[in-house]
């Protein structure tokens, strides 16, 4: 345990060793004097003095104690935290620091977010502009209440909170590696790179998605036995032919959208002191983190968001889910018909709604940066008794079992000048952000740009036991195969075997501190 904590200590040459894990190429030695990110050119930093640090280490490092609650622990999303525990959506609350004269921008890009799109050509312009191919009408259509997704419930849910992914081999496809890697995937030729089970009039329809589940006994070494279930996935009635024979899918449902800000704060320098590429210190976790082109920066920049840390910034992701899940175009997806490819032309020549304003966009800079704005302050909700007995004995065995070396318990975010919501925010996502391989049993076989078919990035926790209460259903991982937190951890493998073993064979009193310890976050 305590050698993941020292690893602030052991780093290794970044850019070279990034390339190479790109690349697939052996990854160089690493090396303590040789600490290189890429660049955070969206935030405005202010430097760490050397007090500062000094504060920031002490304050991040492991607990020793386990007998009463830390300082500030009940606050996950430091002086974000919103303590409104009667609400009935407990993720859709501001940052609790916000200032009243910025509460209005808050308000009007939830108007944006909420906001249900209609096809083009519409006498409400600003409004027009949905597809040709689009999953939902607005963003609430995927992101309930701001919570989490689930995957659908037999094969007339016409849900909207999955997404499948696609896309073929880098060998089988045509593009140049440079697009590509700039891409992340190399993209189905047909479909593209997400399957659209929604259309226009006049534009067939991509396909839907079909879910068959396997039970999958576990037993526990008491004898209880858990039936995990192991989904499988096709794609009926193809609207444009058999997609490509090599195709890779990946199922994805939407993530909560709390704490975003915060995460997209955390100092690039902090999440790379966690990664350890070559499991150096011989713990079995090999963390690293995901390199991707920024489309705003014209960059590589460290991944932070999605389920692959595919998006380096909020901009991006907020901009990648208006462009592929709605079919609209934005200041950094600027094509009007959506993820319609070159061999779709019916859907290319749709009619679009980009004569709205004077951007020529289906929403403009001003409205991307207020829902912006508005899911960089969702606020994380308090915790719940933090100082309970069972929930302090959990937090111990989260420990001692290997959970922590992942979910990363704190850090405290950058200095921010003209961001004070974010700014120097002690915070409790429990995730480093980093990609880590989680075996045969949740691989996807899908890479994203570094991220391999077997490798996620550790899901934050924050808000996790208050899941139920927004989204009304205990579904979690990637796909929501899971259907309680334990089946979430025993679904954990690779270098997350270890810690799942140790949960396995524990004894029922430990396991469910260790459950009403999740529960508390």
């Amino acid at each position: 345990m305590q050698a993941r904590w020292t690893r602030q200590s052991s780093t290794c040459h970044w850019r070279a060793a990034v390339a190479a894990i790109f690349l697939g190429l052996p990854i160089p030695a690493s090396s303590a004097s040789d600490l290189a990110g890429w660049g955070e050119p969206h935030l405005p930093v202010v430097p760490r003095s050397a007090e500062e640090a000094a504060r920031v280490e002490a304050v991040t490092g492991a607990p020793e104690d386990f007998t009463s609650a830390e300082p500030y622990e009940a606050r996950p999303g430091g002086a974000t935290t919103h303590f409104d525990f009667a609400t009935r959506t407990p993720f859709s609350l501001p940052s609790a620091n916000m200032e009243p004269d910025t509460g209005l921008d808050f308000r009007v890009g939830n108007g944006f977010f909420r906001k249900l799109w209609v096809a083009a050509p519409s006498a409400t312009t600003a409004s027009d502009g949905l597809g040709p191919l689009f999953n939902g009408r607005g963003c609430k259509s995927c992101h309930i209440r701001d919570g989490r997704g689930h995957p659908p419930e037999g094969p007339e849910d016409r849900g909207v909170s999955m997404v499948l992914r696609l896309s073929i081999p880098v060998a089988a496809s045509s593009l140049d590696a440079g697009a590509i890697a700039r891409i992340g995937v190399a993209p189905e030729p047909v479909y593209g790179t997400q399957l659209q089970d929604k259309t226009v009039a006049g534009i067939p329809a991509e396909g839907r998605v079909a879910i068959a589940y396997e039970p999958l006994p576990v037993e526990l070494g008491d004898g209880t036995v858990i039936e995990l279930r192991k989904p499988a996935y096709t794609i009926r009635a193809p609207g444009h032919g058999t997609p490509h024979p090599d195709l890779q899918i990946s199922p994805r449902v939407a993530p909560p959208m709390i704490g975003l800000g915060l995460l997209e704060a955390v100092p690039e320098a902090d999440i790379l002191a966690l990664a350890d590429p070559d499991d150096r210190d011989a713990d079995g976790i090999s963390g690293r983190p995901n390199r991707v082109w920024s489309l705003e920066f014209q960059q590589w920049m460290l991944g932070r968001f999605g389920w692959k840390a595919g998006q380096p910034t909020l901009a991006q992701q907020g901009s990648d889910a208006f462009f592929n899940d709605i079919g609209i175009s934005t200041p950094i997806h600027r094509a009007p018909w959506g993820n319609c490819t070159e061999a779709q032309e019916t859907c290319r020549t749709a009619p679009h709604g980009q004569s709205g304003n004077d951007e020529g966009l289906e929403i403009p800079s001003i409205g991307m940066d207020l829902v912006t704005f508005f899911t960089r302050n969702l606020a994380p909700p308090a915790r719940r008794e933090v100082d309970a007995p069972q929930v302090l004995r959990g937090k111990q065995i989260f420990h001692d079992s290997g959970c922590a070396s992942c979910h990363q318990p704190k850090f405290v975010t950058h200095r921010l000048d003209g961001q004070p919501e974010q700014s120097f925010q002690l915070i409790w996502p429990y995730s480093d952000l980093l990609l880590h391989d989680m075996g045969e049993g949740l691989a996807d076989n899908r890479p994203e740009a570094a991220a391999s078919g077997r490798e996620w990035r550790t899901a934050p926790l924050w808000g996790i036991g208050r899941t139920e209460d927004v989204s009304g259903h205990t579904m979690f991982l990637h796909d929501g195969r899971a259907r309680s937190l334990l089946e979430a951890v025993l679904w954990h493998g690779g270098e997350a075997e270890a810690a799942r073993e140790s949960v396995r064979f524990m004894p029922a009193e430990d396991r469910e501190a260790l459950i009403a310890f999740l529960e508390s976050l």
